[in-house]
């Protein structure tokens, strides 16, 4: 391939690059443009390194209109993200402080929380969205039971105490009667 250094003294500065790059493509790219530059062609630089001759051909063309800053740069994939990072963090903080009074409910559910996504930061989730929306904040969809603001400790005591165990007791079947009457005194 007939590439040549942009600047006099890129080859150094990519060999530098690809000793202390860790990532593998990463190193492979750098690669595939030392190779270039030291007069390789595409068919032979795709063979040793495993690649296309077209990938190679990319990344050298980069290198040639951009210089070493347009390899190192990341392009940017997929789309841009509905919430940005701080209102992730206004959202995990609006999930913590819990229910208000006009939503009439004692916890926050995944329903409960793509409404508020799409009442509060204006962005339609599905159930689906609003939990990955919640794992990737920290938060986990299951929560301990809540206490009802009603609940009585007084009355769930005396419950315990004199209701619970006449329900809890033991049952006593017509076998086991047959049996407790023919067994020996």
């Amino acid at each position: 391939m007939q590439v040549c250094e942009r600047e006099a003294d890129d080859a150094q500065r990519i060999e530098k690059l690809i000793h202390d790059e860790s990532h593998a493509k990463r190193r492979d790219r750098l690669r595939m443009v030392l190779l270039a530059l030291r007069g390789w062609e595409a068919e032979h630089i795709a063979q040793a390194l495993s690649s296309s001759r077209r990938t190679v051909q990319d990344w050298v063309y980069r290198y040639r209109d951009g210089g070493i800053e347009a390899l190192l740069k990341n392009r940017h994939r997929g789309r841009t993200p509905w919430l940005t990072p701080e209102q992730h963090a206004k959202f995990k903080q609006r999930m913590l402080d819990g229910p208000t009074e006009s939503e009439g409910v004692c916890t926050l559910r995944g329903r409960d929380a793509s409404l508020i996504l799409e009442r509060e930061f204006g962005v339609k989730y599905s159930l689906n969205g609003a939990y990955q929306i919640l794992h990737r904040v920290g938060l986990s969809c299951l929560r301990p039971r809540p206490r009802h603001e009603k609940q009585d400790p007084q009355a769930q005591e005396k419950f315990r105490d004199e209701v619970a165990p006449l329900f809890c007791a033991p049952c006593v079947t017509s076998s086991s009667r047959a049996a407790v009457a023919s067994a020996p005194s």
